[in-house]
């Protein structure tokens, strides 16, 4: 039930994105060919960006309560979001290197963690504005992966 309701999510957004224009072929080569190296590159550093992230929350958590910070947690879990995108990213580059869909679903799911991360940390306008240039970008290159 839950590989079908996956596919019903990646279909339906890939109706709305095959209304876009779409980007010259060597443009979707080149995106292609620099996935893997992005995916690898950035999942490196989110992981540790989000680590080093969930340290500094965790150390001064008694500090922000003592001084009444509100909404302390919500950065929390945008960390924990952003580490569970990052682990994505890692996961999915032996699947695009090979030119996987294993590879390209694991890519689109860490942007949709990624996504709903900038949402809970209420960055919404800039969460929105990314996430459709990521999908755009990804569903202009779905069909190089098998």
């Amino acid at each position: 039930m839950a590989k079908k309701t996956s596919n019903g999510i990646i279909d339906m957004m890939q109706e709305w994105f095959d209304k876009a224009p779409a980007l010259p072929k060597n443009a979707r080569e080149a995106i292609v060919r620099i996935t893997p190296v992005l995916a690898i590159i950035f999942g490196v550093l989110g992981l540790l960006g989000s680590l080093a992230g969930l340290g500094f929350l965790t150390a001064f958590a008694p500090f922000a309560f003592l001084g009444g910070v509100n909404g302390y947690g919500s950065g929390f879990i945008a960390a924990l979001f952003w580490l569970v995108s990052s682990v994505l990213l890692i996961a999915a580059f032996p699947g695009v290197r090979a030119r996987k869909i294993n590879g390209w679903n694991m890519i689109f799911w860490s942007e949709l963690v990624s996504f709903a991360g900038s949402i809970i940390s209420l960055s919404i306008v800039s969460g929105i504005i990314g996430a459709l240039i990521a999908f755009y970008l990804l569903f202009q290159i779905k069909s190089y992966y098998k």
